[in-house]
């Protein structure tokens, strides 16, 4: 039951990503909202459904997306796997983490997202892509990580809440 907050925030998440999010870009780089979002949601303790998030998610952006839909869940489970390993190594430290993640998920999803272009033909230079979407991506999701993080946070203290709260 507790699952179910993922599809309409996900929902929400991928219409922002479309509608907003996208429309504001920095070079040719825009923000990854859906990444943020599973990254803050991976990294908190309480959490026990990051997995079921980042299927959700990657089925919803392979919705969006022109990418091959294995892409996005290749992308998005090994980014999930890469929060939960650092949650559970550095957990006194969840702002580190989730720039740490942030950081390694970004580079990971557009090495991905390249490698499935390239493989069906399309001729982008890896300089290009490093140089005006990459680095572009990298700093807005700098920008946005503390929010999504406490965001992500107050969600999962609502849906799981301890028990000295209960």
């Amino acid at each position: 039951m507790k699952n179910l907050v993922a599809f309409p925030l996900l929902a929400l998440v991928f219409i922002l990503q479309s509608a907003v999010a996208s429309r504001i870009p920095l070079l040719s780089g825009a923000v990854d909202l859906p990444l943020l979002l599973l990254v803050a949601w991976a990294l908190q303790e309480r959490v026990q459904a990051a997995w079921t998030w980042a299927i959700v998610a990657a089925m919803m952006a392979s919705f969006f997306s022109a990418l091959p839909p294995v892409a996005y869940f290749v992308g998005y489970l090994s980014v999930v796997f890469l929060a939960r390993f650092i949650q559970r190594q550095v957990w006194q430290l969840p702002i580190l983490a989730m720039f740490t993640v942030s950081f390694l998920g970004t580079l990971w999803m557009h090495a991905v997202s390249f490698a499935s272009l390239s493989f069906f033909g399309s001729p982008i230079s890896p300089a290009d892509i490093l140089s005006l979407i990459t680095m572009p991506t990298l700093f807005l999701n700098f920008l946005l990580a503390i929010p999504v993080h406490s965001l992500m946070r107050d969600l999962a203290i609502w849906v799981f809440p301890s028990e000295e709260l209960v």
